[in-house]
């Protein structure tokens, strides 16, 4: 196996690009939880401007094991100290998937189970809401189909959203996502403005949109996972450019579950964007993550790597399947992780990779 997989790495040697392996620290045991609150798969995480955490996960739940009810609003002071629970048995906490917070410090989630995208202002009250879950009491409510071909996507209508963004007018960004493969864009007010892409691979179609974040000229980044790309558009959705990550894998790389990737499966997941996020300036950068290898990549904004870390695993510095990132500045990451059922906080020391 060994000499697999170090043949599997030589593999993208030639493809790939080396790149400095970033030093970085974990914060241990950064969150702090009531003694009788857990966290189940994290989704989301996002930081405001006070430098509160605010964490979204699939906890909560007491069954059944299939169609439970899976989502969980917790806010943690910059210490890590719990502050208190948002939306408790809100209406739309169906499966949690991402939490964001704009400029005004509103904090925004989206429910890929409800099909939801809904906004609080800091006080933690409901303030804005987007799409719409069907009714329970609705003879044959299920979930949706993932049908070939698609089924048309309708406006403001949302099949299991993914992600939302905001350019600097405040004009608002929502990936949407598993079933729809599309981009909605709506006004500051919240009035529908246009929607693009489908399902494809072609420039401007989409494979799962998995997460979408803004720049400071307005440009919106989508993490097209499926594709195995960022995709970059400018407010009214012209295409601009793609961003793929080619790194070679490292010899010992290995999945947190599953068996050990062929070359092909390997090739497809390697670089693929499950998250994404955007530093703030003077100088911007952006950083995307996958689940195999399960490392980090920072990026210059015109898609150069400039540096990695990380690898699969389930110790501190490692991770399991990263789902969400806030980068509230360019060496503080906040990552949320699906397999590991946490959120860490890393502290990048990039002038030590120069020593």
């Amino acid at each position: 196996m060994k000499l697999y997989v170090i043949a599997l790495a030589c593999s993208f040697a030639a493809a790939g690009q080396q790149v400095p392996e970033i030093p970085y620290d974990s914060v241990a045991n950064f969150l702090k939880l009531p003694s009788d609150m857990y966290l189940g798969e994290v989704a989301g995480v996002a930081v405001n401007s006070r430098k509160h955490i605010f964490v979204f996960s699939r906890g909560n739940t007491t069954g059944p094991a299939y169609g439970a009810s899976a989502a969980q609003l917790l806010e943690f002071g910059p210490d890590g100290r719990f502050i208190r629970e948002i939306g408790k048995n809100l209406y739309a906490w169906s499966f949690a998937h991402a939490v964001r917070v704009d400029r005004d410090d509103n904090i925004w989630v989206i429910d890929k189970g409800s099909d939801m995208i809904i906004r609080f202002n800091p006080e933690g009250r409901v303030t804005m809401v987007f799409g719409r879950k069907k009714e329970a009491s609705d003879e044959g409510t299920a979930p949706w189909t993932h049908v070939t071909p698609p089924r048309p996507a309708i406006d403001g209508m949302f099949r299991q959203p993914t992600d939302v963004a905001w350019d600097a007018q405040g004009d608002i960004f929502i990936s949407d996502g598993y079933v729809n493969s599309r981009v909605a864009k709506y006004d500051k007010n919240g009035d529908w403005v246009k929607q693009w892409g489908e399902r494809g691979t072609k420039e401007g179609d989409f494979n799962t949109p998995h997460n979408i974040a803004a720049d400071a000229q307005g440009n919106i980044y989508v993490a097209d996972r499926g594709n195995r790309r960022i995709q970059v558009f400018d407010s009214n959705g012209a295409f601009e450019r793609a961003i793929t990550i080619n790194v070679p894998i490292p010899p010992d790389a290995h999945p947190w579950m599953g068996n050990q990737p062929t070359s092909e499966q390997a090739a497809a997941q390697n670089g693929a964007p499950w998250a994404i996020c955007i530093t703030p300036g003077p100088t911007q950068y952006l950083y995307s993550s996958d689940a195999f290898p399960g490392r980090i990549y920072k990026l210059t904004l015109d898609g150069k790597v400039v540096g990695a870390l990380g690898r699969s695993g389930r110790q501190l510095k490692q991770f399991g399947w990263i789902h969400e990132m806030a980068c509230p500045a360019e060496n503080e990451l906040y990552v949320a992780e699906l397999l590991n059922w946490r959120v860490q906080k890393l502290v990048l020391h990039p002038s030590a990779a120069n020593r």
